[in-house]
Formats: C-alpha cells, sequence, structure tokens
C-alpha cells in the first residue's frame, strides 16, 4: 500500500504541473527526497600539488681533480704510467700515437723535465729522441752523465700536442699532478727544467732566458732552468749559456755527493 501524500489532489495538481512547465520530464522515485538531509557528497577539493623541483643540472666533471685522484693513488711509477694511460679527460691523448711517459734510469740523482713530444718521441713513445735528443746526450756526457746511468727524463705532457703547439695553461695544469707524482716517486736529487713550459709547470714562472742558470726550489728538491735543447738548435750561439748551466750542475753535484 502506498503512501498517502499530505497535500490536497489540487495543490498536488498545480505542483506537478509547476514542475511541467519548469522542465521536468521523468520522475527519479516514487517518494520525494529532502536533499537538505542527505550528507555532504560534494567532491573535496584538492590540495594544490606540492611544486616540483627545478632539475638539477649535471656537475662538471673537474679534470685537474680527477688528475690528483688518479696520480694519488700510483705508488709505483708503473701504476702511475697505467693511470697516465687510462686518463680520457685530456684531448691531446686522441691525437697522439703513443704516451710518451718516461726514459733513463729511474731513481737516478738528476731528473730532467722537458715540455711536451715532438714527432719523433710520439712515434718512438720516449722523450728527447729526435735531434734535440740527440744534443742533449752530447751535452751530458760533456759532463759524465748519461740517461742510461745517471740520468732520468719525462716531460710535463705526455701526449704530444697537434704541429707541435706549445701547450694551453688547462692542458698543463690536467698533467700537473701525474708530473708532480712523478717526481715524488722518482726520488731525484735535483730538478733540471728545460724550457718555459717546464718552468710553467713546475715553477710557475715563465721568462726561461731570464730564469735560465739561476737556482729555485720546487717539489721540496732544487731546481735548475736551462734552455731547451731544440732552442739551442734554432740559436746555436745560446750553447754558451747551456755550457754553463751544465757546469753549475756538475759542480753542485760534486759539491753535494
Amino acid at each position: 500500500m502506498g503512501m498517502e501524500s499530505a497535500l490536497d489532489p489540487y495543490t498536488a495538481r498545480a505542483l506537478l504541473e509547476w514542475q511541467v512547465e519548469l522542465g521536468v520530464t521523468d520522475a527519479i522515485g516514487d517518494t520525494p527526497v529532502d536533499r537538505y538531509a542527505l550528507p555532504d557528497t560534494a567532491p573535496k577539493a584538492r590540495k594544490p600539488a606540492a611544486p616540483q623541483a627545478a632539475p638539477q643540472k649535471p656537475v662538471a666533471l673537474d679534470p685537474v681533480a680527477e688528475a690528483k685522484k688518479a696520480a694519488a693513488a700510483a705508488s709505483s711509477l708503473d701504476q702511475l704510467r697505467a693511470a697516465m694511460e687510462a686518463f680520457a679527460h685530456c684531448d691531446l691523448k686522441r691525437g697522439a700515437r703513443h704516451l710518451v711517459f718516461a726514459d733513463g734510469t729511474a731513481g737516478a740523482p738528476v731528473m730532467i723535465v722537458g715540455e711536451a713530444p715532438g714527432r719523433d718521441e710520439d712515434r718512438v713513445g720516449k722523450p728527447f729522441v729526435g735531434r734535440a735528443g740527440q744534443l742533449l746526450d752530447r751535452m751530458l756526457a760533456a759532463i759524465d752523465l748519461d740517461r742510461a746511468k745517471n740520468v732520468y727524463i719525462t716531460n710535463v705532457l705526455p701526449w704530444r700536442p697537434p704541429q707541435n703547439r706549445d701547450p694551453r695553461p688547462d692542458e698543463i695544469a690536467m698533467m700537473q699532478p701525474f708530473l708532480e707524482r712523478h717526481v715524488a716517486l722518482s726520488k731525484p736529487k735535483v730538478l733540471v727544467v728545460m724550457g718555459n713550459i717546464s718552468c710553467q709547470a713546475v715553477l710557475n714562472k715563465r721568462g726561461i732566458t731570464r730564469l735560465r742558470g739561476k737556482w729555485d726550489q720546487a717539489l721540496n728538491l732544487p731546481v735548475l732552468p736551462m734552455l731547451h735543447p731544440a732552442y739551442l738548435l734554432r740559436q746555436p750561439l745560446a750553447k754558451r749559456q747551456a755550457w754553463a748551466d751544465l757546469l753549475d750542475l756538475r759542480a753542485y753535484l760534486e759539491n753535494k755527493g
């Protein structure tokens, strides 16, 4: 039995007609619904999403820091050479044939630091093997020094720069940790730095014609700057100055034993 309405038929008919005029076409239920009595089911406002952090830029690799870590980890000359072979952050490596590590007698009292390999050095894989190297051997022999007995030789850079150009400051800084570790592991009594690039790397100074023949100190060692043999080939008159520096080197070795 259905539920009786509290409205009289005339009032109910009037309300129905009014709803039809409003556009009502279908009845949803048999009984009216009190919307005010229903629970609030309105969708809740969404919380604003937390702002996303801006994507972080990748940290640029510092090749000097990488070189310092690689060099410090080497406890022998063989390990140092392997670390330099594996070092991938110097673009000079891509255009060079060989790593030019060293030549001579490791642990010798005299360690010579040249600048960078040339064509002959790049081809052979040893420092000072071209015309400049032949002149160097004659210079050393004049004061009873020999790379096969009492001289150890390396370069600031182990790879040949294109067209034998001068190394850039960033290339020197990148390979400097390896050079310093090379000196520490070799334990010479004296360093001979030949040319501007070597003076810059070891002494942080340039102007070889002004610096040559003047003893200095670096890496806890006495350092003698000298003219590079390649310069002497271009300027033969400067050989007199080189001879004076060689005599000074011999006197130092004799006095210091």
